[in-house]
């Protein structure tokens, strides 16, 4: 068995793996891998169009300075004849300079060829921003799509956990790393993954074009990669951790609010209400604490980056304004660089500033996936059995469980119930009644000997299948929202319609028809998903209404785990009636307290210590004084003391 601390994902202390749970991450966008490929397709597209635009540019700010220089030098002259003149006149610098520049002396600005190529830098802004438009929304889709199965791959995990992994975890745990860890999810994917693909490509045609330009200043630009790779990896270190602490605070805030509000009324009851607001500020602290210094240690990233591109700016202008001056390249070109260091900066910026959300994604997905990974119940066998006519005899052969290894609960535990009768189930708390029910239910597996349905070991049946064959009703009501005729009819079998006729005769069978008619909408009524809510309905007819569920269910075997306990004392004895009429042909296990509710039992089990110490009828073991004659006096005699 599974420790809680292991079930919901170790130690708050422990480190995430980060890099293997990014890869899983993106492992889960591999069933749109065609999509993806287009996407990236027009994301290289957009962002060659648009590196290329600087240079572009570039040409344009040549021509107009090509005029400019033209147009004050004498006409009739060629460029080499002026360059010559000034180096004559010891004005090399000027000269150096204007050897890159292709002007004509005596002609100025040709706004004819600047605006063909401004036409074409904005031809290839307004293409590039298109392509980034549809790989912004094929990036869109294809997350959009993981998220959808990533919610229905989680859904279907809850359906294969066993009960073991819900008695351990916290409700509020489990639904916050299903809806708040899945939806940050998606929000960082959303927020980042384009972004990132198009920063990661701009680097890689900024540099190309850079290099094509000037290898020099390319190099110069280069100096600060390491630095911005330090600042990187040393605030993303010194983060993650936090960004795990903040949605682990995030789950356990989330479980004690859905406690607190689930029992909200026992909450006023006893005047807890400080007490667990104490409990929500430090709990709330500790979330605020958590999320504070992980967004600030994230945060520093994004000015030291903008301090060291600034530094690159400056290296890159000071370098580039020389090998002007010495002829070596041209102003447009020098500009051009300009942008593409700027253009070179900007994503290394913004893939830093990114790492909190990513971070902060990761550790969502790692949750995420310790859910995915959680030990699933043991699967049904290839090949199923099942009882040749259903009549609901049951039998256990030296039964054994417990729930952990060194603590046992029931020891070779032997009992044969034969079809039609009824059973009650009586004991002290944590006798093992409910266990009893619960392994024969497989709920549970046994850890030694054999439980029979029908002459068939349990576990050789497929598990839909031994439960579709009982009809079980709890301690605790669970209604959906929906109308009281929906809730009854869930009881029916998958895919099976069930007609008003069948709802009302369920309803008749368990006396809640009476009630249900008193209402205003009847079998229409709305309940709240609380069950009662608005609707008028009391705690005892909100079982009734459970009880006529498990009716219509038609089972083989009835079980009612203190189907009884939230009723009065007259709904009891309609209850009571009712089973009596249908526990015919029925096999019916009756755990209960009240042992009132139980005389007419064809058999009654007195459970202790996982062991059935005593078993016959209600005069029977009255008569014998034992275990559950002292059980019923005790109540007999409470029930005297209230009257006094």
């Amino acid at each position: 068995m599974s420790s809680p601390r292991v079930m919901m994902g170790g130690s708050a202390e422990r480190s995430m793996d980060f890099k293997g749970s990014g890869k899983r991450l993106l492992k889960q966008l591999a069933p749109d891998r065609a999509l993806l490929w287009v996407m990236l397709a027009a994301a290289v597209l957009s962002v060659g169009l648009s590196v290329a635009g600087p240079m572009v540019l570039g040409w344009a700010t040549d021509r107009v300075f090509a005029g400019v220089v033209g147009r004050e030098l004498p006409e009739g002259t060629t460029k080499e004849e002026t360059v010559e003149r000034l180096r004559s006149e010891g004005d090399g610098s000027l000269a150096d300079m204007l050897s890159g520049v292709d002007f004509v002396p005596g002609r100025g600005i040709d706004f004819g060829a600047v605006g063909e190529v401004l036409l074409i830098a904005l031809a290839l802004f307004v293409v590039s921003g298109l392509l980034a438009l549809v790989s912004t929304r094929l990036a869109i889709v294809v997350i959009n799509r993981s998220m959808h199965r990533m919610r229905a791959e989680v859904q279907a995990k809850l359906s294969r956990l066993p009960l073991s992994y819900f008695d351990r975890a916290k409700r509020g745990e489990v639904l916050s790393r299903v809806t708040n860890d899945i939806d940050n999810i998606s929000q960082t994917l959303q927020q980042t993954m384009g972004q990132l693909i198009n920063s990661l490509l701009t680097i890689v045609g900024v540099l190309g074009m850079m290099f094509w330009v000037s290898p020099l200043l390319a190099l110069v630009a280069l100096v600060t990669v390491p630095v911005s790779v330090v600042v990187a990896a040393r605030v993303g270190k010194r983060s993650q951790p936090h960004f795990v602490q903040q949605w682990k605070s995030t789950g356990k805030l989330n479980a004690h609010i859905e406690e607190m509000y689930t029992g909200h009324t026992l909450v006023k009851v006893f005047g807890r209400q400080r007490e667990s607001a104490g409990q929500f500020a430090e709990q709330n602290e500790a979330l605020y604490e958590a999320g504070f210094k992980a967004q600030f240690h994230s945060g520093v990233m994004q000015p030291l980056m903008f301090f060291v591109s600034n530094l690159n700016y400056v290296l890159v202008a000071v370098v580039g304004g020389l090998r002007v001056a010495s002829g070596s390249l041209s102003i447009g070109e020098v500009q051009a660089f300009i942008q593409y260091s700027r253009q070179f900066s900007m994503p290394l910026t913004q893939v830093a500033s990114m790492a909190n959300l990513v971070q902060s994604g990761v550790a969502s997905a790692e949750r995420v996936f310790e859910l995915l990974d959680a030990e699933e119940q043991e699967a049904d066998g290839p090949s199923v059995e099942r009882p040749e006519r259903p009549a609901g005899q049951v039998s256990l052969e030296k039964v054994s469980f417990r729930y952990e290894p060194d603590r046992p609960l029931i020891e070779d535990l032997s009992l044969r119930v034969e079809p039609g009768q009824t059973v009650a189930i009586v004991g002290p708390t944590g006798a093992g009644k409910t266990t009893l029910v619960n392994l024969l239910m497989r709920f549970y597996e046994v850890t030694g000997g054999r439980i029979g349905l029908d002459g068939v070991d349990v576990a050789k049946m497929s598990r839909d299948e031994l439960r579709s064959s009982i009809g079980m009703v709890l301690q605790d009501t669970w209604l959906f929202g929906g109308t009281i005729a929906d809730n009854i009819a869930y009881g029916a079998a998958p895919g099976r319609k069930v007609t008003r006729a069948e709802i009302e005769e369920a309803a008749r069978a368990a006396h809640a028809h009476r009630f249900i008619r008193t209402l205003p909408d009847g079998y229409d009524t709305v309940l709240a998903d609380d069950g009662a809510e608005g609707a008028g309905v009391s705690a005892g007819e909100k079982q009734l209404i459970t009880i006529a569920r498990a009716f219509l269910s038609d089972p083989v075997i009835l079980v009612l785990d203190e189907a009884t306990s939230s009723v009065d004392t007259r709904t009891e004895v309609l209850i009571q009636k009712a089973m009596a009429r249908l526990a015919h042909g029925r096999t019916s296990f009756v755990i209960a307290h009240r042992l009132s509710t139980i005389r007419d039992a064809d058999v009654i089990l007195v459970m202790e210590n996982g062991s059935i110490v005593e078993q016959g009828t209600h005069d029977e073991l009255l008569t014998a004084g034992g275990a559950y004659a002292r059980l019923y006096s005790a109540q007999f005699a409470e029930a005297v003391a209230e009257v006094d």
